[in-house]
């Protein structure tokens, strides 16, 4: 379909659902860029077996595209020098999920009970913190990008897809926190900084 090979056709085959997606991804270590920067395609993550968040998120729009489902991207922006987080949206029934590469214990896969993406995305707000100071950073949330109208290209491109990540920053991009609220915004508390420093896969 995308030009794969057997066995990136046999892998993708198998991830036939969102909660088999992943489990998948779950599988796959974490990619620490200790030799720099990388922005794998589905492609070079399955080759080399480790992926962050939006290599990740690539292969799980890979799979859900493979099994005839829309291939949705979404930025979710965090307020410098907090780190931006890209999960790949899904929907049945008329409700939206998400599944998400992540080395943290909270901002994960989400289960399809979400009315639409801004109570899909609220969900992560409480968790999402600073293990430094407990500040709340989750800022703001782009537009869905669909990746078909990208081609198919970035499947199993061998270079790098920085341009993925333009596309990205281009969209426009919806604030979390109700302006005047922001002095309300309460820091995660000790208990909550022990359980935001939870990892998945040691560094």
């Amino acid at each position: 379909m995308f030009g794969l090979t057997k066995n990136e056709e046999t892998i993708l085959k198998k991830l036939s659902s969102p909660i088999k997606i992943q489990d998948f991804l779950d599988t796959i270590p974490m990619n620490f860029e200790c030799d720099g920067d990388t922005h794998y395609s589905p492609r070079m993550a399955l080759k080399k077996n480790t992926a962050h968040c939006i290599e990740g998120a690539l292969i799980a729009a890979a799979a859900l595209w493979y099994h005839g489902e829309q291939p949705l991207i979404m930025d979710m922006r965090g307020r410098r020098p907090d780190y931006d987080h890209i999960l790949t949206l899904y929907k049945v029934n008329g409700y939206w999920g998400a599944i998400s590469k992540t080395n943290h214990a909270t901002i994960r896969f989400r289960d399809p009970v979400y009315k639409n993406i801004r109570e899909l995305v609220l969900s992560y707000f409480h968790e999402w913190f600073m293990n430094t100071n407990g500040e709340k950073t989750f800022e703001s949330y782009s537009d869905p990008l669909n990746l078909k109208q990208l081609g198919t290209e970035w499947v199993t491109d061998e270079s790098h897809l920085w341009w993925i990540d333009t596309k990205l920053d281009a969209l426009a991009h919806h604030p979390l926190v109700p302006k005047g609220n922001k002095k309300y915004i309460r820091k995660a508390d000790p208990m909550e900084l022990k359980a935001g420093r939870l990892t998945e896969w040691p560094k």
